[in-house]
């Protein structure tokens, strides 16, 4: 049987907040390729600067009034319809997205994936993804702030860096957020000292564990075809999953290095909510990211999803779970899904679990293990299941760790796949 060849535009993303960013991406310039780059660095005017470097090696630049004043909207209506019409160029082999550094590369690929794209002359309406497939998504870091970035908690407007008015991130988010979805990384300089750049090595072969590593002495060439060259076969190359796809990706070492480890943390019966609002804070000190599905006792319809980044953590709606979908609605989920629930259903509780994965780099994984455990609904509250209907649940429809004045706030669901940077995606609840 032939294989029918794939006719897409490669497509490079390049993300981070170094000056490597802009360096890895013109090395990828060659007679073949274009570079665009979209500057939010004007946002306070309403405006963005798109500049586009053609395969004659000319860069052209355009100024773009914001759409309906949102940063995402304008991307959306800008970028995916060039994405298209670069495609149609016989003379792009390549296109390469220096991404802003506002900017997380997961979000773009959602919508390169997803988002229809229409009245494109000559193209079928639909995604970018009929004309373009992202072949690697690459971030840069630096080596001397990065951990510090990723474990704290400051918020992007206090580094003056933000996607817009209503962008409520953290720095740790994005930079996180950067890093697990990259299929290579380019770190450039060092940590402080033999011990920190161990422990950096540990933490970033577990968030990224397939990715290859460009170690970019200070002022050093980065050699990016090189990179793009040992990125595996398996790689997430812009794929972007959901609460029910693997926690592990990329077979990370499981084993503890200079402080640094991974958490498994699976239970058969739902949290008591009261207790694991309480239990949350152990998820906050010592940890660089937390992710994963959680069963809360109070919500038996819908999966919750937890995720967190330094100093922060969010808990939002996930879908629902197959044990409360009518067979007709099941049938609408993916065969592997179903697969996978088949192999664990419970007769009681049909799908229902919470699987978390924990990167710690200064925190005790027995005390985390020990406090999420405690957490859970005891075997007496087990038994009195019409009772948790009635029980305070703190977390609501949306919660947001640290707590303001006791209050919750909308935030997005998990990793806001739908949404670029100044969104809010959420399923609502009935």
């Amino acid at each position: 049987m032939l294989k029918v060849s794939d006719r897409r535009t490669p497509l490079v993303l390049v993300s981070g907040w170094t000056d490597a960013v802009d360096a890895t991406a013109r090395a990828l310039l060659d007679d073949g390729t274009v570079l665009v780059h979209h500057d939010l660095g004007h946002l306070r005017e309403g405006i963005l600067r798109r500049t586009v470097t053609g395969t004659d090696g000319i860069a052209r630049t355009h100024i773009l009034e914001l759409a309906h004043g949102c940063v995402s909207c304008t991307l959306r209506e800008d970028l995916l319809p060039l994405l298209r019409r670069l495609h149609a160029r016989s003379s792009v082999r390549r296109i390469v997205l220096h991404l802003d550094r506002a900017l997380e590369p997961e979000a773009l690929c959602w919508a390169i994936e997803h988002v229809a794209v229409a009245g494109v002359v000559g193209q079928i309406d639909g995604p970018a993804s009929r004309d373009v497939r992202v072949e690697a998504v690459v971030t840069c870091i630096d080596a001397a702030t990065w951990l510090d970035d990723a474990t704290g908690d400051d918020g992007l407007d206090d580094r003056g860096l933000t996607a817009g008015g209503d962008d409520e991130r953290t720095v740790a988010q994005l930079v996180v957020g950067q890093v697990d979805h990259a299929d290579a990384l380019v770190v450039s300089g060092r940590a402080a000292d033999g011990w920190a750049q161990a422990k950096l090595h540990a933490v970033l072969t577990r968030l990224a564990p397939s990715a290859p590593i460009d170690w970019v002495a200070e002022g050093g060439a980065v050699e990016a075809e090189r990179l793009l060259a040992r990125i595996p076969a398996g790689a997430r190359r812009g794929e972007v999953g959901d609460a029910h796809s693997a926690l592990l990706r990329g077979e990370p070492p499981l084993d503890e290095d200079c402080g640094v480890a991974i958490i498994e943390f699976t239970a058969d019966r739902p949290f008591h909510p009261e207790r694991l609002h309480e239990a949350v804070d152990v998820l906050l000190d010592g940890v660089v990211t937390a992710r994963g599905r959680l069963w809360l006792a109070t919500q038996p319809e819908h999966v919750c999803w937890l995720e967190s980044a330094g100093g922060g953590l969010r808990v939002a709606a996930a879908g629902r779970w197959l044990a409360a979908m009518t067979a007709e609605e099941q049938e609408s989920v993916s065969t592997a899904r179903r697969a996978l629930a088949a192999l664990r259903w419970d007769e009681r509780f049909g799908d229902r679990d919470t699987s978390l994965i924990v990167l710690v780099h200064a925190a005790d994984p027995d005390h985390i293990d020990r406090t999420l455990r405690w957490a859970l609904v005891t075997d007496e509250e087990l038994r009195r299941e019409s009772d948790w209907a009635g029980w305070p649940d703190p977390f609501g429809e949306w919660h947001e760790d640290p707590c303001e004045d006791g209050g919750t706030d909308g935030v997005p669901g998990p990793q806001a796949i739908d949404s670029l940077p100044g969104e809010t995606n959420r399923e609502d609840r009935a």
